[in-house]
């Protein structure tokens, strides 16, 4: 079953320079999107709880607005997850905005992940 595209936004209270730090390294991702993650050029592997690194490709980039990467087990689609810092041209405030795939039925479960995630980085940023 063909997977579909799910958006979130999300207020955060910090600068774009710093966000961008935790979106687009190894040192960063690891702080707060899984429990480890090592980077060898555009690939980059992500483990939970001890268990067998999953890969990623940082597939575009543009240096403090956004990173998109797609799963090992994507590629050959256009699935992608991505994550675009937004700045309110008038107000000044920033978001992170998230773009990931989910199969239907999945998107609250999705939801759910994207928001603790979010919450864990918001912590570590002290963006809450």
């Amino acid at each position: 079953m063909a997977k579909h595209k799910v958006h979130y936004e999300f207020p955060m209270h910090c600068l774009s320079e710093i966000l961008y730090e935790y979106l687009a390294t190894a040192e960063g991702l690891s702080e707060w999107f899984s429990d480890d993650v090592v980077e060898k050029g555009d690939d980059f592997y992500f483990s939970w709880g001890g268990g067998p690194a999953e890969k990623a490709t940082l597939i575009r980039y543009k240096p403090e607005s956004f990173v998109r990467f797609r799963w090992e087990e994507d590629e050959g689609t256009k699935n992608f997850f991505e994550m675009t810092i937004v700045i309110d041209e008038i107000t000044e405030d920033l978001s992170l905005n998230i773009t990931d795939f989910c199969h239907p039925g999945d998107e609250e479960e999705n939801r759910l992940y994207w928001e603790n995630l979010i919450e864990n980085l918001q912590i570590k940023l002290g963006a809450a």
